[in-house]
């Protein structure tokens, strides 16, 4: 399953700029993780300074 960004999300765009493949993007209150983009590399989860970006929820 692909990542999903949790409600911890502050919004800070770091998980953005790491995703290799652009499946991140600006929600209205949090980043989203696009499921058919997201190849579950797992940078984003690496980087998120609050551990937002979780695997298969």
């Amino acid at each position: 399953m692909s990542y999903t960004i949790t409600d911890e999300c502050t919004f800070c765009g770091v998980c953005a700029s790491e995703c290799p493949v652009e499946a991140i993007s600006e929600g209205d209150d949090k980043y989203m993780i696009d499921p058919g983009l997201c190849t579950e590399c797992g940078l984003c989860a690496e980087v998120c300074p609050v551990e937002a970006p979780v695997e298969g929820k």
